[in-house]
């Protein structure tokens, strides 16, 4: 029987830099897939000529440049800048919050005006915020809580803003200047043809099964290959005996609308809490397409169960003393765990790549000569 030199369980980012560097090194891969697709949630769907971004929309952005000059040696990337705009009950506002946001919210025109305005709104804040509502209005007042924070929040989590904790917001970007770029990186973009192009150069000449549930045949997978790398959920690769983590999921309702415009902008977050899904997602404005038909997907917050797809990990103090007793576990079997599921971490696709780089290195398939 052919042994591999790697197995690679998961066939997104993370083990997409592995068996990159694998195959560089002249090792072999055996690649399994759940799922029908490669790619993992950056995969992309041809519909009508616009690639859909299938798992939710995905932004490339990073200010690590070893880990972008990786990127566009594999794909050409565009200019895209993600500048979101939010939809409360009809006006639409300037994401992040900066001065065209302060602007259209209180009719001001001056970064003092706008302090000045925070401050007195932030007073209703007296000691050090206990939950995520406090923490957002000690940030940037009660107005841009109440209107784009409040329900978006509410819809993402399940539950009330004075139930959550305070961390989760604590990194809020607020600009004193008129820039609508959500991201302070030095480099951004989308992959000109999708990130198909990306995955499928990461992949290249590895065997790879799709539809096939590597836990379910465990044992003997392992044994046609040196090396495992996991990435799927880890408290499932230990038939989950400490207890499930938990993560928040996602539902998508796509559309092929008879226009070539739908809302004219890439990603439109809707803030009130009525409205069930927290945006909409014209994907055709990633690449600037000019197709005659577009498509919009809108996206469902929900409550993981189990069989569900697990998108963002509920990093609390419960689940992350669950996730170390795993953690613990991991370390004891002849399996390395990584990218997103395998550590119970979310990860930015930057980040994915920059772990997967390091454990290549570790791995001594990534050389820095």
């Amino acid at each position: 029987m052919f042994r591999y030199d790697y197995l690679l369980v998961g066939a997104g980012l993370y083990n997409g830099v592995i068996a990159y560097y694998a195959r560089k090194a002249g090792k072999s891969c055996l690649v399994l897939e759940k799922r029908d697709t490669v790619g993992g949630n950056v995969y992309c769907e041809n519909i009508e000529g616009i690639h859909v971004h299938k798992y939710g929309a995905h932004i490339f952005h990073t200010s690590d440049k070893e880990v972008w000059d990786f990127a566009n040696s594999l794909a050409e990337f565009n200019r895209y800048t993600n500048s979101p705009v939010a939809n409360y009950k009809g006006e639409m506002y300037n994401m992040p919050f900066n001065m065209n946001t302060f602007s259209k919210m209180w009719d001001i025109r001056t970064p003092k005006e706008a302090k000045d305005m925070i401050e007195k709104q932030r007073s209703v804040i007296t000691g050090e915020p206990k939950n995520l509502e406090e923490q957002a209005i000690s940030l940037v007042g009660t107005d841009i809580y109440t209107k784009l924070i409040k329900g978006y929040t509410e819809k993402q989590w399940g539950r009330d803003c004075k139930e959550l904790p305070a961390f989760i917001i604590r990194r809020l970007p607020v600009r004193f200047t008129y820039d609508n770029n959500y991201f302070n990186d030095k480099y951004q973009g989308i992959p000109i043809g999708g990130y198909n192009v990306l995955t499928e150069k990461l992949f290249a000449g590895c065997d790879i099964k799709t539809g096939v549930d590597f836990l379910e045949h465990r044992e003997e997978y392992k044994e046609k290959a040196d090396c495992v790398i996991f990435t799927g959920p880890i408290d499932a690769y230990f038939d989950y005996c400490l207890g499930n983590l938990e993560y928040r999921s996602l539902r998508f309702e796509t559309e092929i609308l008879d226009t070539d415009n739908f809302q004219g902008n890439a990603v439109i977050n809707y803030t009130e809490r009525e409205i069930p899904y927290t945006r909409i997602i014209e994907h055709k404005h990633f690449e600037f397409g000019t197709q005659e038909k577009t498509v919009i997907t809108k996206e469902y917050p929900e409550d993981w169960k189990p069989g569900m797809e697990p998108y963002y990990p509920v990093n609390n103090d419960k689940n992350q003393e669950l996730y170390a007793e795993y953690k613990a576990l991991g370390e004891k079997e002849d399996v390395i765990f990584g990218g997103r599921l395998g550590e119970y971490k979310y990860y930015d696709m930057d980040k994915v790549i920059r772990s997967a780089m390091s454990k290549a290195e570790e791995l001594g398939i990534k050389r820095n000569d």
